[in-house]
């Protein structure tokens, strides 16, 4: 979690770097969440985030869907949040997290 403290500490946080080091986790990574958002129809978004242009925007809904209720709650519980505040928070954040862990444009392998 070093790395990915040094990349977002100072863009989200420490409460929140924990949050989206579980997300990673349990996607498999950075691969897996993108991999994860354009099954669910979020193609052309979340490869902005990955890509050297500007992010596209995400809604805190369109966050839910792709995670799930049940991690949501989980998450929620974990930050001490409630669901739609985490979901809002995910919205402005995961770009920016994906974005900074894909500077070269391109998603790591493993």
């Amino acid at each position: 979690m070093g790395l990915l403290n040094g990349v977002l500490g100072g863009i989200v946080g420490a409460g929140m770097v924990s949050v989206v080091n579980h997300i990673l986790d349990q996607h498999g990574g950075v691969q897996g969440v993108v991999s994860d958002f354009e099954k669910q129809g979020f193609g052309p978004t979340v490869q902005s985030w990955v890509g050297t242009g500007p992010n596209q925007p995400i809604t805190a809904e369109q966050i839910h869907q792709v995670l799930g209720a049940g991690a949501m709650q989980q998450l929620a519980a974990k930050a001490g949040l409630s669901v739609p505040e985490l979901a809002a928070k995910l919205a402005q954040i995961l770009p920016q997290a994906v974005d900074k862990l894909t500077p070269t444009g391109t998603v790591p392998k493993g």
